[in-house]
């Protein structure tokens, strides 16, 4: 479990990450369907967008009990990677080339 306040913080959003996926998986799945753009389902891209500031949110706070109070519990560890994939994903979305 970890020791520091940073790396609590960063478990919550790693556990409020998994809870809003959840939602907007259950959404998608009663047959909500997105539109051209991210906005144009306010149903799916609220959770999807709480989702993601969840997922970058564990990444900052667990990557800064990391490095500043030398966290070391395996739960920081494992927040802090997910939202390291989260933050690659959003990147990839942002830069990525449109075919």
């Amino acid at each position: 479990m970890p020791k520091t306040k940073l790396g609590k913080w960063s478990v919550r959003f790693l556990g409020l990450f998994v809870v809003f996926f959840v939602i907007a998986q259950i959404i998608v799945s009663t047959g909500q369907q997105g539109g051209e753009t991210f906005f144009d389902n306010l149903y799916i891209s609220i959770p999807m967008s709480l989702t993601l500031l969840s997922g970058v949110l564990a990444f900052v706070f667990g990557l800064i009990s990391i490095i500043k109070s030398k966290e070391r519990s395996i739960l920081v560890i494992i927040a802090t990677l997910i939202g390291l994939l989260v933050l690659i994903f959003i990147a990839g979305e942002l830069f990525g080339s449109e075919t």
